[in-house]
């Protein structure tokens, strides 16, 4: 399968899971706003949060294109949806 084709099939999983999707939409403003290290740094020191819920928050956090690639998809697919 063409590496596109996963990106879109990821990118649509998430604009379907409305809690995923508000995550990243958020993330995404942040990143694009310059804010969002901050927001990670007080999610890894939240004792409520997980180790893995952390890591993968901050995996996510490292990847401004994924994030805002993300952003623009679900804008673009919500009047679809």
């Amino acid at each position: 399968m063409a590496p596109w084709l996963v990106d879109i099939e990821s990118f649509e999983r998430v604009s379907r899971d409305p809690v995923t999707s508000e995550l990243l939409l958020r993330m995404a403003k942040l990143s694009r706003e310059g804010r969002l290290a901050p927001f990670v740094l007080e999610l890894a020191s939240d004792p409520e949060v997980d180790e893995e819920t952390t890591r993968a928050i901050a995996e996510l956090a490292a990847d401004r294109r994924f994030l805002l690639a993300v952003e623009d998809y679900v804008g673009r697919t919500r009047v679809v949806h």
